[in-house]
């Protein structure tokens, strides 16, 4: 067993817990954080409050469940979908892999819309306003927005969107023919300036904030349905899943049979640095704008940062909002794009496999997902359907059922996890799962 020192004891803290928790943490915070404000803050102050004690809970028990499953699996290097195939045999094992494409895959449409939206707007409201008004290239830029379209709704016509659609889109794209070490190291290199620049970002809309909110709360049916609601985006903004599988096997291989007391130890901190860290930006966005302005940043399909530097008259904000929200967004999009991409590919290579050719040709495979995939997000982004609707409706729910429910499953049907069982806690991770899984059907009959 690997140790800092040789009087440490197992669940004494290392430098490797940290490393993890930091790693958790940056895995969670990304372009989630830009859109929570505008979603959770609809309903003003209180039902954040709500949110604080419901979202902790949820985010610590699901993980430490969805780690376990991991965990009791046969073997040292298992991850997730060998345990899921272990558990439930290889064909619920393929429903599994798909539920966990569509999960992460609608994430990245929604960054192909945000970050085309972040360009747009910066564009027509930080960039215009430097030109001449009365030079060629301002009124060219001005030309090709829609001329019913007046301040910071404006849209480009087809065309020009088109085209900023497929330059986006495609430097996406061929940032990904780089090295997937070289990618993830820029990309762990950004969370935690971006961490520390939103922070910062925090504490600089404190002059801001109108208290008057704090005297306004909704009826209880009301706040309880606007807390429901907002299930799914919290699930999305403090979701580290996708590194919980590699979290678990390094944990199984340096603490043996005290691994599960250290994964606790260690997504127990992880969440708690979530909820400050989080919550306080979306408190702080909250008591700097008002519900119509919150509704008005959802309506412009934009995050809450590009419509600040809409809003504040400030040049560093003007235009660090915009280029922190484009940092935030590509390096998610890059971070989901890899588990997209390895879900596609092990959904058709699985598929294969149970029709009978053992062997697929797995060239032909990757340029069949990648090409269908690039031309999907490149008319998604185009169409620019609601960033939050993607995570509303699939990325949110989808999650809660890989996260919330199958270790629950799991824990109460496969013998070896049956030792963990918890009436109480395991009833409130599953119940809270259908429940952000339920926010789907209410909006369908609503």
């Amino acid at each position: 067993m690997q140790h800092d020192t040789a009087t440490n004891t197992p669940l004494k803290w290392s430098s490797f817990d940290t490393r993890w928790m930091l790693s958790l943490f940056g895995t969670a915070v990304g372009a989630g954080i830009l859109y929570l404000p505008i979603k959770a803050g609809g309903g003003g102050f209180w039902p954040v409050v709500a949110m604080c004690f419901v979202i902790f809970p949820m985010v610590y028990l699901s993980h430490r469940a969805l780690s376990v499953f991991v965990c009791q699996a046969n073997g040292e290097n298992r991850d997730i979908t060998y345990s899921a195939e272990e558990y439930f045999g290889r064909n619920v094992s393929v429903l599994i892999s798909i539920l966990y494409f569509f999960a992460i895959f609608p994430i990245c449409l929604a960054y192909c819309v945000g970050i085309t939206n972040t360009f747009e707007s910066f564009i027509y409201n930080q960039f215009l306003p430097l030109l001449d008004s009365n030079g060629r290239l301002a009124s060219f830029i001005q030309s090709i927005y829609e001329p019913s379209m007046q301040g910071s709704v404006a849209h480009l016509l087809p065309l020009w969107r088109a085209i900023l659609v497929f330059l986006g889109v495609s430097a996406f794209m061929l940032i990904m023919l780089f090295s997937e070490e070289f990618i993830t190291k820029v990309c762990e290199w950004l969370v935690y300036p971006l961490c520390a620049i939103l922070f910062i970002f925090s504490l600089y809309l404190i002059p801001h904030w109108s208290l008057g909110s704090l005297s306004e709360a909704p009826n209880i049916k009301e706040f309880l349905t606007i807390v429901w609601l907002t299930l799914p985006v919290l699930v999305f903004s403090f979701n580290h899943s996708p590194a919980i599988s590699t979290f678990s096997l390094s944990v199984k291989r340096t603490y043996k049979e005290y691994s599960v007391a250290k994964v606790n130890q260690i997504l127990f901190r992880t969440a708690t640095m979530l909820l400050i860290f989080v919550m306080f930006f979306v408190f702080s966005c909250v008591l700097s704008l008002s519900p119509a302005e919150l509704a008005e940043a959802r309506a412009q399909n934009i995050p809450v940062l590009s419509y600040f530097a809409n809003k504040l008259n400030n040049p560093f904000i003007s235009y660090g909002g915009p280029l922190i929200a484009f940092l935030a967004i590509s390096s998610s999009f890059f971070g989901h794009y890899f588990g997209a991409r390895e879900g596609a590919y092990g959904i058709v290579r699985k598929c294969c496999k149970i029709a009978g050719n053992e062997n697929p040709n797995l060239k032909i495979i990757a340029i069949s997902c990648t090409s269908v995939m690039y031309i999907v997000m490149l008319l998604v982004a185009y169409i620019n359907p609601s960033v939050l609707g993607f995570i509303e409706d699939l990325g949110g729910p989808i999650i809660a059922a890989i996260l919330f429910l199958m270790p629950i499953i799991a824990i109460y049907s496969v013998s070896k996890m049956k030792q963990f069982k918890n009436l109480a806690l395991d009833a409130f991770v599953f119940i809270t799962g259908l429940l952000t899984i339920f926010t789907v059907t209410y909006k369908l009959i609503g």
